[in-house]
């Protein structure tokens, strides 16, 4: 993957050689595949979600909770064989669906063996656990691919996003992405409870910014209604000590 421009920061890295922001070369990378019981009902359901943890991250928030995978980047390289059995074993053990989570730098990797496995009749959703600091042109890539985006919206305000991120574009980049996202995707259905296509938009709420959640969550009700999934998440802990004192607590009972 030479000349790697995925991501808007567009580092035109050489990932063959060496790494972008990313942190991650051209092989696909992961840290973890399991059953995962504790996303939202409608994706965990009883028997969990088949989630795949992949390494490095292109936004890099301070705060992340996953900071050994997306800071550090622990994990093995796979092949696309091996990553196609995941899949497989995924599903022998119950799955509900296959769950990408931050394979955002990984995508023109992804598309040929999801495309792969449709051929061969698989039948689980697809479901892209992405920060949604993406392009268009990217997102577009996985029309009749991904069946479920599951899409954080981490920052209302350039100046918090540039602070806890750096990328002041990232609400805009996010608002577009978002859009894209609901442009390819089926609308909203469910079968026994268990989302089957449509677009989950995460709000993870930080101590001390609660006024942005609430524009994100104001934003999206205006703009998309009752057409996609709102998810506010309480659980924020600090997972590393930040420079901002505001971030190294977890919320209050008022937050």
């Amino acid at each position: 993957m030479s000349f790697c421009n995925l991501c808007p920061r567009n580092c035109n890295a050489d990932r063959t050689k060496n790494y972008g922001f990313c942190g991650v070369g051209e092989n696909i990378k992961i840290a973890k595949a399991a059953l995962h019981m504790w996303e939202e009902p409608c994706i965990s359901g009883k028997q969990g979600s088949g989630t795949i943890f992949f390494s490095g991250c292109s936004l890099g928030c301070v705060f992340c909770q996953n900071n050994i995978l997306s800071h550090k980047r622990f994990g093995k390289e796979i092949t696309s064989e091996r990553l196609l059995e995941i899949f497989y074993e995924l599903k022998e053990k119950g799955a509900h669906n296959i769950n990408l989570v931050t394979a955002d730098h990984y995508i023109d990797s992804l598309i040929p063996i999801i495309k792969r496995a449709k051929a061969e009749g698989f039948d689980l959703p697809f479901i892209l656990n992405t920060s949604s600091y993406l392009k268009d042109s990217t997102i577009l890539k996985l029309k009749g691919l991904i069946d479920i985006f599951i899409a954080d919206f981490k920052f209302f305000s350039p100046d918090l996003s540039k602070k806890y991120a750096s990328a002041y574009d990232y609400p805009e980049i996010a608002k577009r992405a978002i859009d894209s996202m609901f442009s390819i995707t089926d609308p909203l259905k469910y079968e026994n409870g268990m989302l089957k296509s449509g677009i989950v938009v995460r709000v993870l709420v930080l101590p001390g910014n609660i006024i942005d959640s609430k524009l994100i969550i104001k934003y999206l009700l205006d703009y998309y209604s009752d057409k996609i999934c709102l998810s506010v998440m309480n659980q924020y802990t600090p997972a590393i000590e930040t420079q901002f004192n505001e971030l190294n607590r977890k919320l209050t009972d008022l937050e």
